[in-house]
């Protein structure tokens, strides 16, 4: 059945390209990197740059009018904040994701003279740079909300990474690649070179930045590697189980994605059109969680730089005008469009409804379920467990409680001041006897009572 109205998306992006990078290969936990010009820029000559050019894409598809994915109702000259929000994944190579993020958004909604205003003298004044049009990005901390990284610091999903490294198919595949690792030693300085240290990341930024290197790297040697960081990062970010600990990241970045999803289907909330801007860990477990694999096995691998997955919530046509999903993948420079991919066997869209039904028992939703999830205890996030992660638009729910505990504050001190005020009166009447105080005397003016402040 054909749903040819698009009433809103969600967007899954990945960074774009960055400088070298390492994470442990126990408990990921990152070094720092930066975003470089090729991640962010649009079209250059024949290089394939990434966000912005995403952003560009993005934006003939979905806010073009012309287009068959056209968003009905969206703004289309000038962005709508109300419409539009951005999630920034802020934890580890959270510069990168930050600024590919910018990135995409200058390349969704580019400089336009109407980005302008006109004064009372009739001076029409164009925002800066040809009116660019600044878009706010929300960050997202893990140290109050772990919905766009929920895999470092958890204890369980730690033991789920060596449970990995110590399978039968690990152990079998480890053996296979003993000789590609043995030949790329001298390729890689030093650094171990072993399935577990899987060394695609080092070889691919060498590859693309370093002349020297490229002139010297065997054929063939930066897709072996590749093959091989595919098979050991789809294995750690993966579980048989939606439900698994190996689909935690995943599952917390469900949370936001379902409510946008709800809130674009209400007539009376405006957003239509939500940015998840994350790494790519979470694409690994949504392929899987969502059994994309099952209908396209080349899912099974990490997504390109600014890779993205587009969740469209369309509405069929009458007799059955229900809410559906179409889910869209783009892989990066490497795929020149989108392409319709299936979730949970359907051959076709997914009813809203039933899209929930399936996911929403997989669900992490709060720090503290993920502190339970993971088996974690942290006294510096036992002050942020029970707040839930936020979702699009909402306030983050650390600054919700620094809000609130001030807003308490303020109410103990008036409350202190009247007590203190309302004693002295008192001891004033006391002292006066019956006579009215000085704060209530009446004044008898042209016979009405006046009261005195």
């Amino acid at each position: 059945m054909s749903h040819p109205t698009v009433r809103g998306v969600v967007v899954i992006a990945r960074n774009g390209d960055h400088l070298e990078y390492r994470q442990n290969p126990m408990t990921y936990s990152s070094s720092h990197t930066e975003c470089t010009p090729l991640g962010e820029a649009r079209h250059f000559h024949d290089l394939p740059v990434q966000a912005h050019e995403l952003g560009r894409y993005l934006r003939r598809e979905y806010f073009t009018t012309s287009s068959p994915s056209f968003i009905k109702g969206i703004r289309t000259d000038l962005v709508d904040l109300d419409q539009v929000h951005t999630r920034v994944k802020n934890g580890g190579e959270g510069r990168v994701v930050f600024d590919s993020a910018i990135a995409l958004l200058q390349g969704l909604f580019p400089p336009t003279p109407r980005n302008s205003i006109t004064l009372a003298n009739e001076t029409t004044v164009v925002a800066p740079l040809g009116g660019y049009q600044y878009v706010p990005a929300e960050t997202v901390e893990p140290s109050n909300d772990r919905s766009l990284e929920s895999w470092t610091d958890c204890p369980n999903f730690e033991k789920h990474i060596k449970e990995f490294y110590s399978s039968d198919e690990f152990k079998k595949k480890e053996k296979s690649s003993e000789k590609f690792f043995t030949e790329a030693k001298d390729f890689v300085f030093g650094r171990p070179a072993s399935l577990v240290n899987a060394i695609y990341d080092f070889m691919n930024h060498e590859l693309v930045h370093n002349k020297s290197y490229a002139h010297r790297l065997p054929p063939t040697f930066i897709e072996q590697a590749r093959h091989w960081a595919n098979f050991h990062e789809d294995g750690v970010f993966s579980d048989k189980d939606i439900g698994g600990i190996g689909n935690i990241a995943g599952r917390t970045l469900f949370r936001s994605i379902i409510s946008s999803l709800q809130r674009i289907t209400y007539d009376g909330d405006p957003l239509q059109f939500l940015v998840e801007s994350t790494t790519y860990q979470p694409f690994i477990s949504l392929f899987h969680q969502t059994e994309m694999i099952e209908d396209d096995p080349s899912l099974r691998a990490v997504p390109d730089y600014a890779a993205a997955l587009a969740i469209e919530l369309r509405r069929g046509s009458l007799p059955d005008n229900r809410d559906f999903l179409r889910f869209r993948f783009k892989n990066g420079t490497s795929d020149s469009e989108f392409r319709t991919v299936h979730v949970f066997g359907h051959k076709g869209d997914i009813p809203l409804t039933e899209f929930i039904y399936r996911v929403e028992n997989s669900v992490i939703s709060s720090n503290n379920q993920w502190l339970r999830v993971c088996g974690a205890s942290s006294t510096e996030a036992s002050w942020r467990s029970s707040l839930p992660f936020a979702s699009a638009g909402e306030e983050s729910p650390a600054v919700t409680a620094a809000y609130g505990a001030l807003f308490a504050g303020l109410l103990m001190l008036m409350a202190f001041v009247v007590a203190s005020v309302t004693k002295r009166l008192r001891r004033r009447r006391h002292a006066s006897g019956a006579g009215p105080s000085e704060t209530t005397a009446l004044v008898r003016e042209k016979g009405r009572p006046l009261t005195r402040f």
